[in-house]
């Protein structure tokens, strides 16, 4: 009877992985076969030069700057002289303090002037018409959508594998409850899908089933060997989801954003500021709220509102205004994070600082020099607080320091290197008896009981998400979701990096957990609510409620037509 129980476990170990690459592999060409062909949605003419310009997104930068959109030649024109911007209501145009100004129809246009086809838009001495894609002969395709993988199936699929690891548990452990867990997740994820579909008009959830083959695995893995912590990270789930629809909604319309910007920094530096005045110190760090027996690490979530300031819609980004909150907000968010010695953190917001900076600017030389001024800085923290290099006494001969600062990593190692291809079994390994093994040394433990398999397709999948973003960011409706988009995905992808190279002595072990994976309910919600800006960057994610709300207002405006017509 051993002997079955044995080889059935085996099979299942190989079967594990197998199952979580087909998941991957439809979701990524479901993602891959929904982009869309390039068109050109209007057209500029130059009137006197009798040139045509393609307007290709919805937010289009005119100037003389090389990384302008539409590039004109004038030198009456700024570099950055204007933004041609298309939304619900219609096209606008904004003047981003040009010298000359910007008229529409002769009439000096403030803040955003409407468009219309056939208006002439005057820049310095160059007079541009609005068209039509079609009127200008641009010979413009018809955008079509690929099929697309139906997403029941990949959540069907993702079930069977939630149920194969859960099996795994039993037969290793001889522990039920990782049933509860395993059921209570398959409960989430498919009620989630149904209020995507029906309420939210999202059909296609292939970026969400990626995370929840993620987030399923660690949940999955909590269970094996602490059950409470399974829990907690279950109501983790729930609320990250909640988080996630929530900041969908919310920037649905990137004007709103642009309102409340200021508002959301503020919020966010006020929560880090509290945490430091009230705030309790768990591993030499002060970046923990403990509410009874709830305990909140506000930096993750700072990370949500970090982005939302970065990142703002091309007629605000090339203000002033914006770049200066924004470079207030990331000196107050790092120095913060410094002086509650949270320094894992503290990087992470630094190298998002350095994708949003590059993103907004496209200077490469505003990211050198803030790598300098960081590197000063280090310098100088160094220097009056020694003591913080001893954490990195070990870095890069961990063997040397195999009973003191370098055990965690040692061991790591042992165990991990023991796990193989497919892992000695879920549940079975001996990495789970030390400290934070669920959390810093996660990657391992998956290496130990689910083999280097599993866990390099983990790390390829939270490194595909930075490639998807990539993907995204030339085709978004705004600026705002290419930014933001690129910007979470790079975050992610770096604390992915942080943790699975810190734990291998490849970098300094800095306590930061990966996402979506290790257990800690802040970092599992904080990452579903980055995974909201990944998704606002795909068009289809709002396409059919932006079609549903068209067919109503057309509607209405025949019905008033109709109405009218009867009275006359």
């Amino acid at each position: 009877m051993e002997g079955t129980v044995q080889f059935i476990s085996f099979c299942l170990r190989i079967a594990t992985p197998f199952m979580a690459l087909i998941v991957v592999l439809l979701c990524f060409a479901s993602l891959r076969g929904s982009r869309r062909r390039e068109q050109p949605l209007m057209m500029l003419r130059d009137i006197q030069n009798d040139i045509d310009y393609p307007v290709l997104y919805w937010e289009n930068s005119i100037g003389r700057s090389r990384g302008c959109d539409i590039r004109l030649s004038d030198m009456t024109v700024s570099r950055d002289h204007a933004v041609l911007l298309r939304r619900n209501e219609g096209w606008f145009i904004t003047d981003t303090e040009s010298r000359a100004g910007v008229y529409v129809n002769n009439e000096k246009a403030e803040d955003r002037c409407p468009v219309s086809v056939g208006d002439r838009i005057t820049l310095g001495t160059t007079i541009l018409t609005l068209r039509r894609a079609g009127e200008a002969g641009s010979g413009a395709v018809r955008r079509t959508v690929k099929n697309t993988i139906p997403s029941a199936l990949m959540l069907s699929l993702i079930t069977l594998y939630i149920s194969v690891l859960t099996i795994q548990i039993i037969l290793n452990t001889g522990d039920a409850l990782c049933v509860v867990c395993a059921a209570g997740f398959t409960a989430v994820m498919w009620v989630f899908y149904a209020l995507s579909s029906l309420l939210f008009k999202r059909p296609n959830i292939e970026l969400e089933a990626l995370a929840m083959l993620l987030t399923g695995t660690g949940i999955m893995v909590s269970s094996a060997h602490n059950i409470r912590q399974s829990y907690v990270q279950l109501a983790a789930f729930v609320v990250g989801l909640c988080i996630y629809s929530f900041i969908l909604w919310f920037i649905e319309r990137p004007d709103r954003v642009n309102k409340w910007y200021i508002a959301i920094s503020v919020c966010a530096l006020l929560l880090l500021a509290s945490t430091l005045v009230l705030g309790s110190t768990i591993n030499g760090a002060k970046n923990w709220i403990i509410l009874g027996p709830v305990s909140i690490q506000p930096s993750e979530f700072a990370k949500i509102a970090y982005i939302f300031v970065g990142a703002s819609t091309l007629d605000v980004l090339q203000t002033r205004k914006s770049l200066t909150l924004f470079i207030i907000m990331s000196f107050l968010t790092i120095g913060l994070l410094v002086l509650m010695s949270d320094f894992g953190s503290a990087v992470i917001f630094f190298v998002t600082f350095l994708i949003i900076a590059f993103m907004r600017s496209g200077d490469l030389k505003t990211v050198i020099l803030a790598v300098t001024a960081a590197g000063l800085g280090v310098v100088i923290m160094l220097t009056v607080k020694p003591y913080i290099a001893q954490r990195f006494e070990a870095w890069g001969h961990v063997w040397q320091y195999a009973d003191s600062s370098g055990y965690q990593q040692v061991n790591s190692l042992i165990y991990s290197a023991s796990g193989g291809v497919f892992g000695m079994g879920i549940g079975k390994g001996w990495l789970q008896n030390l400290f934070a093994s669920e959390n810093d040394l996660v990657f391992c433990l998956i290496c130990e009981e689910c083999g280097c398999f599993l866990a390099l397709l983990i790390a390829a999948v939270i490194g595909g998400f930075m490639l998807y973003a990539r993907a995204l960011a030339t085709r978004s409706r705004s600026t705002f979701y290419s930014i933001s988009a690129c910007s979470a995905a790079g975050l992610l992808v770096f604390q992915a990096s942080l943790n699975i190279f810190g734990v291998t002595d490849i970098l300094p072990l800095t306590g930061v957990t990966l996402p979506f994976v290790s257990y800690g309910g802040s970092s599992l919600a904080a990452c579903w609510g980055l995974l909201a800006f990944i998704k606002a960057a795909d068009e289809r994610t709002y396409a059919r409620r932006r079609k549903h709300k068209e067919t109503a207002s057309n509607n209405r405006q025949r019905v008033a037509y109709e109405e009218e017509y009867v009275e006359i």
